[in-house]
């Protein structure tokens, strides 16, 4: 199913087995079987439930991976986002020109369809609509193909308008507290900002150039303080003041490759992912480092789950998800890894704590329930 399985031993009764460290005793082999069910459920499209349980780990986590349409030879996924209003997790499809909006109860979804379609999947996540936002009731997202910011309707399922970009968009994000829509344009070192990105006014919304020099890469808003996070490419973190647009802080964070963010704003926490495998945990307002821990390398995305606080950490060259308890001061601790498909980057966390990463090799999303230590 994708997994890496050096020394995969199976038989249809025990399923199959093999060994991988854990977090708690690093240097340690824990036996591991992955049980396949009886039957595939079909919720429009195919996905196959696998049950990981890890032996002495006090609990088992249920695997499902989820087929987007057409995508059997690949998706070139980016942004993963879980959409609170909605209550669901919105897949950005790349070049199969489609949002794919999860439901986090049984896993079924619909797609909106429109973006820019590419045929030929090139590998990597340069084509079509490669990032999404909620934003109300609605969602925004952008198309790389086309250099658009989409207005969509997930109730109708349509595009309601277009506004073109002046660079090649990565993130975009939205900010409740001005209407706006932020798109981080790394081509250009800037991010180019949307006021008042409503119904009425998208289609006359002019932007304004916001330079970010040496980046930017990711992008979290935490409303409720007046900040926007993003990472310069390495070593820097910097924090923009949302209502006068200006850089406000900048924070070392010591990766060599910045890379991921996500944010606990409730306590003032920042997580910042490094390219070479370290999470960096620093005070969202000083900027002082709180703690690190290391996973495996090829960090690229990470995710937050506030109900389980928790960071989800997938190497993308490791193939392995290092789950990550934040303690009230901050201090970080690696309490599992789960296996995960090699070239699996980018990661969504939902409100139950459950983790959504991307495998663009097969065009899958992989879900991952209970993926915590009990």
């Amino acid at each position: 199913m994708g997994f890496p399985n050096p020394g995969l031993n199976c038989d249809s009764h025990r399923g199959c087995e093999f060994a991988l460290a854990t977090a708690t005793r690093p240097h340690a082999p824990v036996l591991v079987t992955l049980k396949m069910s009886a039957t595939l459920r079909v919720l429009g499209a195919a996905m196959a439930t696998l049950f990981l349980i890890v032996a002495g780990s006090g609990g088992a986590a249920e695997i499902t991976h989820i087929a987007v349409p057409g995508g059997k030879n690949g998706v070139g996924f980016d942004d993963l986002v879980f959409d609170p209003v909605l209550h669901r997790v919105v897949v950005p499809a790349a070049q199969r020109g489609q949002l794919v909006l999860i439901d986090p109860g049984n896993l079924s979804f619909a797609t909106i369809n429109g973006f820019s379609v590419v045929q030929d999947y090139s590998r990597g996540h340069a084509d079509g609509v490669t990032s999404a936002d909620a934003a109300g009731d609605k969602l925004l997202a952008t198309d790389r193909t086309s250099r658009r910011l989409c207005f969509v309707d997930p109730k109708s399922k349509t595009i309601l308008r277009t506004l073109p970009l002046g660079g090649g968009p990565d993130y975009v994000r939205f900010v409740e507290s001005t209407a706006a829509a932020w798109v981080t344009e790394p081509e250009r070192e800037r991010i180019e900002i949307f006021p008042l990105i409503t119904d009425s006014t998208a289609q006359s919304a002019r932007s304004i150039p916001l330079a970010i020099p040496g980046g930017p890469e990711s992008l979290v808003i935490d409303d409720s303080h007046d900040r926007a996070y993003t990472n310069l490419w390495s070593h820097q973190t910097i924090a923009i003041a949302l209502d006068s647009r200006q850089i406000v802080a900048r924070f070392g964070n010591g990766c060599a490759g910045s890379r991921g963010l996500a944010l606990d704003p409730v306590r003032g926490f920042l997580f910042v992912g490094c390219a070479e495998g370290r999470l960096a945990v620093l005070d969202s307002t000083t900027g002082k480092l709180l703690g690190e821990v290391s996973g495996g390398p090829g960090v690229d995305i990470i995710a937050y789950s506030p109900t389980q606080r928790q960071v989800y950490l997938p190497s993308a060259r490791g193939g392995s998800l290092a789950i990550v308890d934040i303690a009230a001061s901050g201090a970080p601790t690696v309490v599992r890894s789960v296996p995960i498909p090699k070239g699996a980057h980018c990661v969504a966390a939902d409100d139950s704590g459950s983790a959504y990463l991307c495998d663009p090799a097969t065009g899958q999303i992989v879900v991952i329930r209970n993926p915590s230590t009990p």
